[in-house]
């Protein structure tokens, strides 16, 4: 069985999870906390970020969420998600890498500071400047991926991929923070509650952050 070292609102555990549960990989869930200092989990990763894929019968230990992802493509033929041609498997790629950064800097990561670590570790009240500056950034995100919406069936291209994953990850969590605003998005809504029914993604929906509660609408699948 493999452990996934994870933290519930860790974007990158959450895109290796939905990987998982598309591909029918079973695994179990292992919390770490970002703020724990883990000599452990620092042994396992010394770059000290989840996810981590721990399988003990293998003496495998897999770490850098883009990496993992790999490592189930190649050993996994369930459910492929980096496919296609050479030019579109770029293309996953590239988005994959789009989210992974560009939105993570610019949405997912603010907010985590803003609305997690000066309340849970910082003690310290959000930046509401800093808020709305993630929540407008988010809105220029989304119109990119209207327009992706727009011109194929998934984001990538003709079917869901791993670019589909990344960006549903990192949307989650800015979500559960309130820091998604839907209005002007009907493309990029409509594909995000296809994504929300899939059953891979069903106990993201369920999890909860300590005090931390999500909007109303986060667990509705009709946002």
């Amino acid at each position: 069985m493999w452990q996934l070292y994870q933290f519930p609102l860790c974007p990158f555990s959450r895109k290796i999870r939905l990987l998982l549960g598309e591909k029918g990989v079973p695994f179990e869930l292992v919390r770490e906390d970002p703020w724990a200092a883990n000599d452990m989990f620092f042994n396992l990763n010394p770059a000290g970020r989840t996810p981590v894929m721990v399988n003990a019968d293998k003496e495998l230990v897999l770490s850098d969420s883009r990496a993992i992802a790999e490592y189930f493509e190649e050993t996994v033929d369930a459910s492929p998600m980096i496919n296609g041609s050479s030019a579109n498997r770029a293309e996953i790629r590239r988005l994959v890498a789009l989210f992974d950064e560009n939105f993570y800097a610019d949405v997912t990561a603010p907010l985590l500071l803003e609305r997690m670590k000066k309340r849970l570790f910082l003690r310290e009240p959000p930046d509401s400047r800093m808020l709305r500056e993630a929540m407008r950034l988010a809105h220029g995100h989304l119109d990119y991926m209207d327009y992706l919406i727009d011109t194929r069936p998934w984001l990538a291209g003709p079917t869901m991929s791993l670019a589909d994953l990344a960006a549903a990850a990192q949307i989650s969590v800015a979500d559960y923070l309130g820091g998604i605003d839907w209005s002007g998005h009907e493309q990029s809504r409509g594909w995000y509650s296809v994504f929300k029914s899939r059953p891979s993604f069903r106990p993201l929906l369920t999890e909860r952050m300590d005090v931390i509660r999500p909007p109303a609408h986060y667990a509705e699948i009709d946002i």
